[in-house]
């Protein structure tokens, strides 16, 4: 029986009758692992290595990360998951695992800035050659590729700047140079947009984000397809990369209401888009599901819905202007992380972390992270910031 995806959220990785009948998945912390014979010892030990999701050592995972691993592999129609520290720290690994030196990496120019980071540093040291793409290179991707090309990182929509990628185009180029395709999903999440379906051989998430959902978790999401799956293990392992059961188990309960979260968070989010794309102060507004984005129509083709992060170029302002806006924020609250039940909002400077394609702001940007509040208290909130702006650029 196929089950949609609310029901999979309210149900995967978890086995109550396993645990005398409690409905969670109960946290348990391990160092070591006890075997009551050397024949069982030996039995888990080879279920461990041949991809099972058994307990054979602490750093290994216990039954409750193995619980949210199941969980968010059925969600993403993965054939393996793993769960690291952070949302770098899945796209570090799987660039470790894949990439060697020799090899030849593409990375778009829109990445999140420690992506880049750590591209242009410790990739690099390893004698990685690392190259930057314009996001909306689509298919002519293929003109950048070499014959030492392994690995294709697409970032959609780009965290700023919210340019969309074609990533079936991308896919079908860097498959024929014989390169793989990692893309980082945390926008989206599985539930607005399938990344096996569309190329990808390699899925990360910010588990922080959306998928924790509470402002109290750090933690990443490697999902992968089943020929990657012992590679990614082994670097996971050797880096001794492994989260405690306490964040898995923060991170299964953000599961459970993902797909009702989501839905309000998309719904406040274009509501807000929308009636800040009429307002005197604001340029553009950076949201693909807008009519008026350069990408709406990959977004429309591609993607089944839109989380509730974008951005706001502002007409051109001071910086007192804006601090007296940002500062006096009584509901949006200035920080940089997303994905939460509560809003924030974020000045970006997204020209500074282009390398290879320009990108030009009339004025301030602004990145908004539409949380769970009711829509009429954030559309208040920054209107009495977008009038604040406006009297402070007036003032002599």
């Amino acid at each position: 029986m196929v089950r949609k995806t609310d029901t999979i959220l309210a149900h995967a990785g978890r086995h109550p009758f396993a645990h005398h009948g409690v409905v969670n998945p109960p946290v348990l912390r391990a160092s070591t692992v006890l075997y009551p014979t050397m024949a069982a010892m030996a039995e888990n030990l080879a279920a461990y290595d041949a991809g099972g999701k058994r307990t054979v050592y602490g750093r290994r995972g216990t039954p409750t990360i193995h619980a949210f691993e199941e969980a968010f592999a059925a969600i993403d129609e993965a054939q393996a998951c793993f769960a690291v520290p952070s949302g770098i720290a899945a796209f570090a690994y799987v660039l470790t695992a894949l990439a060697g030196a020799g090899d030849h990496v593409l990375i778009s120019d829109a990445a999140y800035l420690p992506v880049r980071r750590f591209a242009d540093t410790w990739l690099r040291r390893a004698g990685v050659d690392v190259a930057y793409y314009d996001p909306r290179a689509g298919g002519h991707i293929a003109g950048l590729m070499r014959p030492t090309t392994r690995l294709v990182y697409v970032e959609s929509p780009a965290s700023h700047t919210f340019e969309m990628q074609d990533i079936p185009a991308i896919a079908a180029a860097a498959h024929a140079g014989g390169a793989r395709v990692v893309m980082d999903n945390s926008w989206a999440t599985p539930l607005f947009y399938r990344p096996f379906d569309h190329g990808v051989d390699v899925a990360v998430y910010s588990a922080s984000k959306y998928i924790g959902g509470h402002a109290d978790l750090c933690m990443g999401v490697i999902a992968a397809r089943h020929e990657l799956a012992a590679t990614l293990r082994q670097c996971i392992t050797d880096h001794g990369a492994n989260v405690g059961p306490d964040d898995c188990w923060l991170a299964l309960r953000g599961l459970r209401t993902l797909g009702v979260r989501l839905r309000r968070h998309q719904a406040s989010g274009l509501r807000l888009a929308r009636w800040l794309a009429g307002q005197p102060a604001v340029a553009r507004v950076l949201h693909p599901g807008l009519p008026g984005h350069d990408d709406h129509g990959l977004w429309q083709r591609d993607w089944l819905g839109a989380s509730g992060l974008f951005s706001v170029v502002l007409k051109p302002a001071t910086d007192v202007a804006l601090a007296a806006m940002v500062d006096g924020m009584t509901v949006f609250a200035l920080g940089s992380s997303w994905g939460s039940y509560e809003s924030q909002i974020l000045p970006v400077h997204p020209a500074r972390d282009r390398s290879v394609t320009s990108w030009v702001a009339e004025g301030p940007v602004l990145r908004l992270a539409v949380g769970l509040e009711d829509p009429d208290d954030l559309q208040a909130d920054l209107a009495a910031g977008l009038a604040r702006l406006s009297a402070a650029g007036d003032a002599p």
